[in-house]
């Protein structure tokens, strides 16, 4: 049986609806956007056409406009009251949401019934060609990496498979022949990511600097790190404002963020040392030195492992469920995640093999009082509870 993700029927749904509002679907590199498009075409009932952006050499707003005029030309010709016309890596086409807005309103004064889905690989250029030019005219689809529960009931993963292989579906078949699963995420997962989706569209001055903090700030996912120190390990010159502006193309692209620490003084959050976070944990462990049997019976390294992957969830989820997450520290006691949504405050401690105290979560509530504080691990849920919960319980 084909899997198909929770989206799936969202999307089918809304084409089958009266045309109201552009339906734009936006998430990382190979987290099955496509595919997803493609189970659903299987199931529509009137005609419809898909193109990519990828597949045009000097794309151009004119080429958009005349697959639009295509698709009017057909519903006249062929006497058809309803078509779809999909277009992929929207992103691509200079100016494509000036484009849109222009072919959008005029179907929309001639009462015509085509319905528009676009997809996108690049959050930032999306959203902010939908907030410049399309305010009022769409609605977002986000997909985010796969998690646990995906991978499991895809694959039959287990819990220490995902913790080590991340949520790549592209990349399960190759688990077990690590050198050629590493090659795979190196070489059609991240490469892409910040050739395609960053430097191509993006003025970055020093490239090979967006490489290097990506690498490293990867292999400290889970821990905190000032871009200060690494600045110093960095073979291209670069100062922190320059980082900090490299990290947040990153973590637009669902790469690495750096979490803020929490604060009820937004000055205290912007200036605090981040703490690093890749949002799918294949991005961290593809640069490890322990291969997955030796890492499993380790304990205390084990433990980092498990603490990015829940950090990795959590960031890959937080548009999802709309909310932001932080960690929080005070002198030596610290809460690894705190999840904010409107005033409610989540508290979530890591427990690990390697973790013997959790005095910070005791700290921090009696500080900030959330709306919940609980343990992950050890003495609390267990890791596969967590990773497979629904996250909006977390606010009831």
């Amino acid at each position: 049986m084909v899997y198909k993700r929770i989206q799936y029927q969202e999307v089918l749904n809304r084409i089958n609806e009266p045309r109201s509002r552009i339906q734009v679907i936006v998430g990382p590199r190979q987290v099955g956007k496509s595919t997803l498009i493609g189970q659903v075409l299987e199931e529509c009932t009137y005609p419809f056409e898909s193109h990519s952006a990828d597949d045009v050499t000097g794309v151009s707003a004119n080429w958009l406009s005349q697959i639009w005029e295509a698709q009017r030309l057909k519903m006249i010709t062929r006497n058809e009251s309803k078509r779809l016309l999909i277009i992929d890596e929207i992103q691509k086409i200079h100016n494509w949401s000036e484009t849109v807005k222009a072919e959008w309103d005029r179907d929309t004064r001639e009462k015509r019934e085509l319905i528009v889905v676009l997809l996108g690989s690049s959050r930032m250029l999306i959203e902010k060609g939908l907030t410049e030019s399309l305010a009022g005219r769409f609605e977002l689809i986000r997909l985010s990496h796969w998690t646990f529960t995906e991978m499991r009931d895809c694959f039959g993963w287990t819990l220490p498979q995902y913790v080590y292989y991340g949520g790549y579906p592209g990349a399960a078949r190759y688990i077990n022949n690590e050198t050629r699963w590493r090659n795979y995420v190196k070489d059609s997962l991240i490469e892409p990511s910040i050739s395609k989706d960053v430097l191509m569209d993006t003025k970055i001055m020093k490239p090979q600097l967006l490489r290097q903090l990506f690498e490293i700030g990867s292999s400290y996912s889970g821990e905190l790190l000032s871009l200060t120190k690494i600045a110093g390990q960095l073979q291209d010159a670069g100062n922190v404002t320059t980082l900090a502006g490299y990290l947040h193309l990153l973590d637009e692209c669902g790469l690495l963020c750096g979490l803020q620490k929490y604060a009820e003084d937004d000055a205290r959050k912007y200036n605090s040392v981040p703490k690093f976070q890749v949002h799918n944990n294949a991005l961290r462990n593809v640069y490890v030195d322990d291969d997955f049997l030796e890492i499993i019976e380790n304990p205390k390294e084990w433990g980092r492992y498990m603490e990015s992957a829940i950090g990795a969830y959590l960031v890959s989820q937080a548009r999802i469920y709309d909310y932001k997450v932080f960690y929080w520290r005070n002198k030596n006691e610290e809460v690894d995640y705190i999840l904010v949504r409107n005033k409610k405050k989540i508290a979530i401690e890591i427990k690990s093999g390697r973790r013997t105290s959790n005095e910070g979560l005791s700290k921090f509530t009696q500080a900030y009082k959330p709306h919940k504080a609980f343990v992950v691990g050890s003495g609390g849920l267990s890791f596969e509870e967590f990773l497979s919960m629904d996250l909006n319980l977390l606010f009831k």
